[in-house]
């Protein structure tokens, strides 16, 4: 891929081992959406991402591991958030309470309230998220280098540094 065109980073969740089950977990095939805050877009003052747009998966060490593909992009509030988005976000969740659980946990945490420059952030049902679902076109790395690990419990995406 020497003469691929530069792409917009996707990061999912901070450099660590969530961002390594998440990547592996995108590799695999498993994890085909992620969720974001809107909040996040706003800050940034960035807009949302088209669909069809393309995207460079970025692991916990700054590699291009894939070339990932838009296939829809939705706000909703967290409220909203149905069963096959929490199952296809490919982390092992069978319920929606289990997938927001491990969101709220995400959002919550200390690496995501300092993100958003707020110690008592916190999320509720009319909370709007960013719910993408994507395809892998093209690996950029060979299957070994990733595809042993298992995903996690948890996510809390996006294409932000904060989201998982």
């Amino acid at each position: 891929m020497e003469n691929r065109e530069a792409l917009k980073p996707l990061v999912l969740a901070f450099p660590g081992p969530l961002r390594d089950r998440l990547v592996a977990a995108v590799l695999s095939g498993e994890k085909v959406s992620t969720s974001g805050l809107l909040l996040e877009y706003e800050m940034e003052r960035e807009e949302l991402p088209p669909v069809g747009e393309r995207s460079a998966l970025v692991d916990s060490d700054g590699r291009e591991v894939a070339v990932v593909e838009l296939t829809e992009v939705r706000v909703l509030p967290l409220g909203a958030v149905d069963l096959r988005h929490a199952l296809d976000e490919g982390e092992g969740y069978t319920s929606v309470a289990q997938w927001r659980a491990g969101h709220e946990a995400f959002w919550h945490g200390e690496e995501m309230r300092e993100a958003l420059g707020d110690p008592l952030f916190t999320v509720d049902d009319d909370t709007m998220i960013v719910a993408e679902r994507f395809r892998v076109v093209e690996r950029l790395v060979p299957a070994a280098a990733h595809g042993s690990r298992q995903p996690g419990p948890r996510d809390g995406t996006g294409q932000t540094a904060g989201s998982a």
